[in-house]
Formats: structure tokens, sequence, C-alpha cells
């Protein structure tokens, strides 16, 4: 019988952990019982496309060598949620922007103004950032000088982020003004951004897990939100150290409001701002 004519098999508890297991382990991310069907409908829609009728066979596949490796890829990409858009949570990137401002002002901008966009998903964190950033320099009349690393780990994900092209809807959340500075028109109803701005980013493909990997050099700003939610508290907390680690003096690290609002770090404080969660490094 044709697949497509078939009835999806049922994903049983054994499967689900089993599959839970594999995905925490390799990236971290912790998935609920309510998130089963979610899970089973993203496998059987691979599986369909390859051939596979049994959750145990396609397993087998995608733990085994050379192939699993590529497969992994292609399916976490399915199961990761890249929900996003231009300046999400304003306020949170409006941290940023008193950050470099009150260094423009205090003429404390000598060396490059670098920043990490963890979990980019496609490029639109990583793009306002820089839209932001270069508006403050040339605001300022001074040559922009800075720099965002942007890590994901979904590799289609990274490749639409470094093509710059999005939809006239996903513009929908930017001023006019960030409009005609940061986008040209396509002509097919989409939008690229300008060179200007997308020579000023580096797409990586990286996982929280591994920060120790990425990137080697000290940040001025870090900003990861929306991604801690998917892990485990004690993994939370870890991940958040190692932010702290990676941050220059007086750099300012901003994750999603109310992810972990109890975490407190010796060298860190948070910023007075109940719009925001940022946190400076002392």
């Amino acid at each position: 019988m044709v697949w497509s004519l078939q009835k999806s098999p049922a994903l049983g508890e054994d499967d689900f952990e089993r599959w839970c297991k594999l995905l925490e382990e390799r990236t971290g991310i912790l998935l609920s019982v309510q998130q089963r069907p979610f899970l089973q409908s993203q496998i059987t829609m691979r599986m369909r496309e390859l051939g596979f009728s049994d959750f145990a066979d396609y397993y087998n596949r995608v733990t085994d060598g050379i192939w699993g490796k590529a497969e992994w890829s292609v399916l976490v990409d399915r199961l990761m949620v890249k929900e996003t858009s231009f300046f999400r949570h304003r306020h949170s990137f409006e941290c940023v922007r008193q950050l470099l401002q009150g260094r423009i002002d205090e003429g404390q901008v000598s060396g490059s103004f670098d920043v990490w966009s963890v979990g980019c998903a496609t490029g639109e964190e990583p793009y306002s950032l820089a839209m932001l950033i270069n508006d403050c320099f040339e605001l300022a009349q001074l040559k922009p000088y800075f720099g965002v690393f942007a890590t994901d780990i979904s590799m289609p994900a990274l490749s639409r982020a470094r093509a710059g092209i999005y939809s006239e809807r996903k513009l929908e959340r930017l001023s006019s003004h960030e409009r005609l500075r940061y986008f040209r028109e396509l002509g097919d109803g989409n939008y690229k951004i300008v060179d200007k701005l997308q020579d000023r980013l580096c797409f990586s493909q990286g996982s929280v897990l591994e920060l120790n990997t990425m990137p080697v050099e000290k940040m001025d700003v870090i900003f990861c939100q929306n991604l801690l939610i998917y892990f485990r508290r004690w993994r939370r907390r870890e991940i958040l150290n190692g932010f702290a680690d990676r941050l220059k003096p007086g750099g300012l690290l901003v994750i999603g409001l109310g992810e972990m609002p109890e975490w407190k770090h010796p060298q860190l404080q948070r910023l007075r701002d109940e719009r925001a969660q940022a946190y400076r490094r002392i």
C-alpha cells in the first residue's frame, strides 16, 4: 500500500522517551509530554518522505554513522521552533541601544563593538541588532566599527539568514526609516538586506551545549531571547554562566523576559528595567 494511504504509526511511550532522550543529549532541548503529537507528526512526515514505516528503523538510521548525521541535521531543523521577527520585544533591543549610545556619548568607543546573537534562526534578530548599532554610529557621525556574530543549530535556517531575503509581511514591524535604510526591494514581493549591513554579520552553526568552542573573543553584547525556555533549569544556569564568562568588562547580557528571573552571577548586575531582562558585567 502506498505510504500516503496508510494510517500514520503511533509514537508509543517508549519510543517517545527514546526520541526525547536523543534530542536532549544532542541539543539540550527538553520536550514535554504535551509535545508528543508535535514530535510524532514531524518524525512521521520525515519517515514518509524517506519510505520508512517503523519508528525504530528510522531511529537506527538517524543514529548510524555519516548518513545518520546528515539526516539528523534535516530532522532537527523540523523540530526547532523558528518563530522570530525583526525587533521582537523592542525593550530588549533598547537596552543595547542605551549601552552603545552611552559609550559614544562618553567617548568610550575605541575598538570594535562586538555582538553575539545566540539562536539566531532565520536572521531577523541579528539583522535587527545590526540596524540599531549602525544607526547609533551614523547618527553620531562615526564610522561604523562593529560586528555581529550569529549562531544557530539549524543549517537550513542559517542558509536563509545568510541570504538576507524576507517577504513584505516580515517587515511589518519595522519603521519606514528602517525599511528605507536597510532593505532594497527585489520586485517579486521580497526585500533584501543592504550589503553594508549584511557585511557586518557572520553566521555560524553552533550549539549552546558547546560554548567552549564559540566564539573565542569576548563580547560587548550577548543577546539570547526565547531559547533558554527549552532547557532544564540546571542547564540554563550552566549556559548563562558560560555567557557571563564571554562578556567584556561593562558588557551586556540580554535574555528573554522571565526566562530565568532568579538567576544571579557574582560578576553581573541586573539592570533596573522591568520591561527587559538584562545584566551588565561589573
